[in-house]
């Protein structure tokens, strides 16, 4: 289902049920999975691979070259996985030879409009990104994160599971997993994101973990070094505590305080 109007690369390959909405414009290098769907005016260029029965609506561009001025034509790449959503005027880019050379963007995510992913940030699945969000370069992003609309994500930080920011939030440095998260001139951390955890099947003996946890990394006026010794002993007994030594003990920004 191809509109008269697109224009489609005869290199282009397209899975099985795909639609191609008006004046669509779909690159050479551009692979498009089963059942996925694309939007009027819509620009995918670039060496960019989208999986299957994913929705992405009119306007947006994808796989096109980094707002990086070190970029010189390198053939990096888009991945982007199976059944996201994806809304108006959306921009994600390819990524850069200085990193890894794909910006990915995994399964079920639920991208909302004006969206920004730059060039070789790593996405996970089950997100979801309000209007605007804004990841610069190199950026990591967990499950189940979602970013309130007007977020702004600073390079190379991390962002991990479960976390939530609020409306313009900006974030400088790393976010823990289960961390709330807001501040407009610098994001703090506000508890843990229990509702989140709760809708997705935590318990409540893990919740009240994930809650310790977080008063002793955050409430009890300890160094870094000795909350992740005081996390190691609740992590024995309580595993849900463990993501959050491993985001620590991989934390090169350093964590929101």
């Amino acid at each position: 289902m191809i509109h008269a109007t697109a224009i489609v690369h005869p290199r282009a390959h397209l899975g099985a049920n795909v639609s191609i909405g008006p004046y669509t414009i779909i690159g050479e290098h551009v692979e498009l999975g089963d059942g996925t769907q694309v939007g009027a005016h819509a620009v995918i260029t670039g060496h960019t691979r989208i999986g299957r029965e994913n929705r992405i609506f009119q306007f947006v561009s994808l796989g096109e070259i980094p707002q990086d001025k070190k970029y010189a034509g390198e053939p990096t790449r888009l991945e982007i996985g199976d059944r996201n959503m994806i809304r108006e005027f959306c921009t994600f880019n390819i990524g850069t030879a200085q990193d890894a050379g794909v910006t990915r963007i995994g399964n079920d995510n639920w991208i909302m409009a004006y969206v920004h992913i730059a060039h070789d940030c790593a996405v996970g699945n089950h997100t979801i990104f309000a209007n605007n969000a804004s990841l610069a370069g190199h950026v990591q992003i967990a499950d189940h994160v979602i970013l309130g609309g007007f977020t702004g994500v600073h390079q190379f930080c991390k962002i991990g599971a479960h976390v939530i920011t609020a409306v313009s939030c900006a974030v400088y440095k790393d976010v823990p997993p289960y961390v709330m998260a807001a501040g407009c001139d610098g994001a703090k951390p506000n508890g843990i994101n229990s509702e989140g955890l709760k809708r997705r099947g935590f318990t409540p003996d893990a919740i009240a973990a994930v809650k310790q946890a977080y008063k002793t990394l955050y409430r009890k006026g300890l160094t870094l070094e000795e909350a992740k010794a005081a996390l190691l002993d609740q992590a024995r007994e309580h595993p849900e505590v463990q993501p959050i030594l491993d985001f620590l003990d991989t934390s090169t920004r350093g964590i929101i305080r």
